[in-house]
């Protein structure tokens, strides 16, 4: 199932899961991984076995092609790390991709070393689409028995059924053994689902912070995520279809979020919402009118 190292795990860690595969909106976790990964020091604790958990043919490897041969080989990879931040705390980082294979014995072996390393708390991360607006924070509902975070974040609390991902199956068997875990599923701007989405890796990071004190840099994500809302914000302003379908989704959450007799943040009277479709479109048909010079 994994191939243990020979480093010597402190006990007593908190452990934190960023996986990608079912969705990752925004880019959201694939960022923040990545983030943590190029700006900490962390050595790997077990590397999980491509071949029990991939499926290779829905996630092909990448290769490097040099005119007349392949170079280098870039499989995913499914990893734990012990992970130092910049201040010298420590952690464990579970990394990678979610398995297609053998959901309970991966989760068993993910329980196994939460018990193996005496973990003092789990959190993992999720992001998902949502219609809700780019201008407002990125809001939360958060899952577990960690009651004092739920409290705090959880800004949405719907009872229905999920599609499940493999940390919905962890979280559910850390729950039953009373491990402290929360699992933050964060509501990304479904019509930025599929662009790279600074704000939503920031949420990603401030969420570590939030729960487990990790200190990471992120002076210059912030930066980027200012530009990024900057040049949004030009384009709504000007684009009066594009401005009245952001509006709509404002005036839904703002009234949720105060409290008001509003049954969701995400549809309006009528039980319609715009579509990521319609305002991907009026964000494209703006970005073509204003022609090449642009581009």
């Amino acid at each position: 199932m994994y191939r243990e190292s020979d480093v010597v795990v402190p006990p007593g860690l908190p452990l934190v899961i960023l996986l990608t595969g079912f969705i990752d909106a925004g880019r959201s976790v694939a960022s923040a991984s990545r983030h943590l990964i190029d700006s900490t020091t962390h050595e790997r604790v077990w590397v999980f076995d491509n071949d029990e958990l991939l499926d290779y043919r829905a996630r092909r490897p990448t290769f490097t092609f040099e005119q007349t041969r392949l170079t280098d080989y870039r499989p995913p990879e499914l990893v734990l790390r012990l992970v130092t931040d910049e201040l010298g705390t420590q952690f464990l980082l579970l990394t990678g991709y979610e398995p297609d294979y053998r959901w309970e014995a991966a989760a068993e072996a993910v329980v196994d070393a939460i018990e193996t390393f005496a973990v003092s708390d789990t959190l993992w991360v999720h992001a998902i689409p949502m219609p809700v607006p780019h201008t407002r924070a990125v809001g939360m509902t958060v899952s577990g028995n960690r009651d004092d975070l739920i409290d705090q974040y959880s800004v949405w609390r719907p009872t229905t059924e999920v599609p499940g991902t493999f940390v919905h199956l962890v979280e559910y068997m850390l729950t039953a053994l009373n491990h402290p875990t929360a699992g933050f599923v964060l509501l990304i701007p479904h019509y930025l689902a599929d662009s790279e989405y600074p704000a939503g890796t920031l949420a990603v990071l401030d969420s570590l912070t939030t729960a487990m004190g990790i200190s990471v840099r992120t002076d210059a994500l912030r930066q980027e995520g200012r530009e990024f809302l900057a040049d949004l914000t030009d384009q709504v302003a000007e684009n009066e279809e594009l401005a009245r379908l952001i509006n709509n989704l404002e005036a839904r959450h703002d009234s949720y979020m105060e409290d008001n007799p509003t049954p969701s943040p995400f549809v309006d009277d009528e039980g319609q919402t715009p579509s990521a479709e319609s305002i991907a479109a009026e964000l494209e048909r703006f970005l073509q009118s204003r022609g090449t010079a642009d581009e």
